[in-house]
């Protein structure tokens, strides 16, 4: 028996870069495109299909639900681009990237994305945010160990520092100010070095 009829009765094996990934860049583009234009408030799946070129079935086959939809392509958008600078002084570099995080997920376009990535009837989105915040602090704790350094560890830095930016952000009428952020990394990297 050759390697074709071994496959028979395998079913569809998906192809990397294959049919799959070309109708979830055009449906992903299709929310990105919506979402820009802000008409509607929220896109629709009927719209979202239309402007990609599949049908609503597609959609619903594929993502269950426009909550579901919305929420991978905000996991998408959240996806760091790059490490965190690395200006030599992992103290800095971490306060920095820490208040820059919470200013970046404060602002209206952060808020819409975590409000998205929540509104999934699924968990799995949010804790692969949290698992992209948990890598980015990693970077930044590779270096200072690296130099020999002690920092906190990204657990404590989670729950330390993230975790009160994002309850602020998500339940307060004020979110963080910056030089609240710096107090809560402050107090951790004052911890740390005791």
């Amino acid at each position: 028996m050759d390697q074709k009829q071994a496959d028979i009765g395998k079913g569809p094996q998906p192809r990397p870069g294959g049919r799959a990934a070309r109708i979830q860049a055009a449906v992903f583009k299709a929310v990105d495109d919506l979402t820009q234009e802000g008409e509607p408030a929220e896109p629709t799946v009927p719209a979202i299909a239309a402007r990609a070129g599949v049908t609503p079935s597609t959609i619903y086959r594929r993502w269950g639900s426009l909550a579901q939809l919305l929420s991978d392509v905000a996991v998408k958008r959240l996806r760091p681009d790059a490490e965190p600078d690395d200006s030599g002084d992992w103290r800095a570099d971490l306060k920095g990237w820490l208040v820059q995080y919470a200013e970046e997920m404060a602002s209206d376009p952060g808020r819409a994305m975590m409000r998205d990535v929540l509104s999934a009837d699924r968990t799995d989105n949010a804790c692969v945010c949290s698992a992209y915040t948990g890598q980015q602090l990693d970077v930044i704790r590779a270096r200072a160990l690296a130099k020999g350094d002690t920092p906190p560890d990204t657990g404590v830095l989670m729950d330390k520092v993230i975790a009160p930016v994002i309850y602020r952000i998500l339940f307060s009428r004020t979110p963080p100010q910056a030089d609240y952020v710096a107090g809560l990394v402050e107090d951790v990297l004052g911890k740390a070095g005791e």
